[in-house]
């Protein structure tokens, strides 16, 4: 395992010959049905899982197909990738005679062409989250958290149900934090990691249903199961930084995601809308407004209006979409439908997104290109 992970830190090279046996005629025999979607760290690449295996695509500066694996007929259930290394996670879908059970994670280094490692649990993985220095595995009551480099428990993390697996990490090195369900309804637990200090923050009054950190842990932002409301936060102090309206009806939010620059947030929801929402420029001076100010009630006025979005995109309302960001103050979006979309916002007038691109990613050829990583720290 210390191997893998320095080979991880370091020059990483996919070429197709190493990467695939894979014909293009073989999509023809079986077709590839879209159990999951995943982006990476930094929204530079994603992975899916399929009833057959799962591919990897890269998409900057243009979406293309990087990795292509069928190991197995039933496929996989969850996917997940580090950065754009030669290691991912994986579980299966689920079929009890499956070589791959709903009940373990294995771990595949691409570049041997085979899983090295898995671990096993007693009930089922509902999520699996990488970092450099920590595996998250996530169960209905329960998170594993493990050492990267000896695949020791690091801690367990108890929550309140979690049937969804919701759970974020930060991914920039120098923090390590993590949020997830706390002990009660609409609770959310922070756990920063290297000073071993836990926030507790009263998120929403129903159950969460989606959450997301920034890429350097310091600002969570929630949605409720109304699905009405985005509410940013502090991490350090738990403070409310900033409530987004998404609408008025009931949603079920799909996604959410804040840009690298702290400026910007997006979000997807079965109502067939992509809203970006503008973070105000200030927010990050109210860091070192006492706790205390906001739980005696004393919020500044403007933090008791929320606000409608900035910039809108229209969406099949059947599909899920991921989102994430872009270049350019673009967005990027994943459906499960088998589905990549880049959109554009004006930055300065906002209103409906322009559509850069739009492919079935199932179709694209797999690249000749070779795919070489030299730095994969998050910025």
């Amino acid at each position: 395992m210390n191997s893998l992970v320095s080979t991880v830190r370091g020059l990483l090279t996919f070429s197709k010959s190493e990467t695939s046996n894979y014909s293009p005629s073989d999509e023809t025999k079986h077709d590839s049905k879209v159990l999951s979607v995943a982006w990476n760290q930094e929204w530079s690449g994603f992975i899916v899982g399929t009833n057959r295996g799962f591919n990897v695509y890269r998409c900057n500066p243009i979406i293309k197909k990087s990795i292509i694996r069928d190991p197995h007929e039933s496929g996989f259930k969850i996917a997940e990738m580090l950065f754009l290394s030669n290691l991912f996670a994986l579980v299966g879908n689920g079929h009890n005679s499956s070589e791959y059970p709903p009940n373990k994670v294995f771990f595949w280094d691409d570049h041997r062409n085979k899983c090295f490692c898995e671990l096993e649990f007693k009930s089922e993985v509902l999520a699996v989250k990488l970092t450099r220095q920590h595996i998250v595995v996530v169960l209905k009551q329960n998170i594993y958290l493990y050492s990267f480099d000896n695949l020791k428990v690091h801690s367990l993390i108890a929550t309140v149900m979690n049937p969804k697996g919701l759970c974020c990490v930060s991914h920039v090195e120098t923090k390590s934090v993590l949020a997830c369900p706390g002990f009660r309804m609409g609770q959310v637990q922070v756990h920063d990691l290297k000073r071993n200090i836990i926030k507790l923050i009263k998120a929403h009054d129903s159950d969460i249903a989606c959450m997301t950190l920034t890429l350097d842990g310091s600002m969570l932002a929630t949605a409720s199961t109304k699905g009405t409301l985005i509410r940013v936060f502090n991490v350090l102090d738990g403070t409310l930084l900033q409530e987004l309206r998404r609408g008025m009806e009931k949603a079920e939010i799909y996604s959410i995601a804040i840009s690298w620059n702290l400026k910007w947030v997006a979000v997807s929801s079965d109502k067939g809308t992509l809203h970006v929402f503008r973070l105000r420029p200030d927010i990050l001076s109210f860091n070192h407004v006492p706790s205390s100010s906001f739980i005696r009630g004393m919020l500044p006025n403007y933090l008791n209006d929320n606000e409608r979005s900035f910039a809108q995109f229209s969406l099949p309302v059947s599909t899920k979409f991921i989102v994430g960001f872009g270049s350019e103050h673009t967005v990027l979006l994943v459906g499960i439908d088998g589905s990549f979309r880049r959109c554009r916002f004006d930055k300065e007038e906002g209103g409906q997104m322009v559509e850069l691109e739009h492919k079935r990613f199932f179709s694209l050829q797999e690249t000749d290109e070779t795919m070489v990583v030299t730095n994969t720290t998050a910025t």
